[in-house]
């Protein structure tokens, strides 16, 4: 069963880019269940323009006006997130899952994405950076996912080849290379399809 969660390591490290990628590949459902920040679109109007259609994207349950940490942003709308409203979607087939920013970003000051993640208890698929920084921030979100009896499935690359950084990531933590997506310009549909069945080892997904 094709069912996963993507994160990431931070904030804008890719992760859209690439649930849009492996959605578009599986023919998923895609949900973003909490999308903070409208201003330029949403992450899910980003998904089914680069899925190239091939994703089923589903409704958001929050939509959140201010582009900062969710429970932030529910607080300046005037929203508590309730866990209780954000069962996964009923259906069967693929179903890709996104988080908002990094593992230990809190919905509300007493749920963060990991204790979300969690409540599912869907593998989880990490998006990393290759620029300095990725190992700690990687070990440290394998780290925080499997505190929580979390299937860590893979990494998932983003940017240029740094060999040794990835190495680092998934032998210290354990983890499968799932692969490894360059910055892409132009990035839309047919370049990020390419992207993906060049560099992702689909084997694994």
């Amino acid at each position: 069963m094709h069912r996963y969660v993507v994160t990431g390591t931070d904030t804008d490290v890719g992760k859209t880019v690439f649930a849009a990628a492996l959605a578009g590949h599986l023919g998923a459902r895609y949900w973003k269940p909490v999308q903070a920040g409208t201003m330029g679109g949403t992450d899910s109007l980003s998904v089914a323009d680069l899925s190239g259609g091939r994703a089923a994207v589903l409704p958001e349950a929050y939509v959140l006006k201010t582009p900062c940490s969710p429970h932030e942003a529910a607080r300046i709308d005037g929203v508590t997130i309730d866990p209780a409203l954000l069962p996964l979607p009923a259906g069967d087939g693929p179903l890709v899952v996104e988080g908002a920013g990094g593992v230990l970003v809190p919905f509300r000051e007493d749920l963060l994405a990991a204790d979300l993640f969690a409540l599912w208890g869907l593998p989880v698929i990490l998006v990393a950076r290759t620029a300095l920084g990725t190992i700690s921030h990687s070990l440290m979100s394998i780290e925080a996912l499997r505190a929580r009896g979390l299937t860590v499935h893979g990494v998932a690359f983003i940017g240029e080849q740094n060999a040794a950084s990835e190495a680092a990531v998934v032998d210290i933590g354990k983890v499968r290379h799932l692969g490894r997506l360059p910055r892409l310009d132009p990035l839309n549909a047919q370049s990020l399809a390419a992207a993906f069945a060049a560099g992702i080892k689909t084997d694994l997904l």
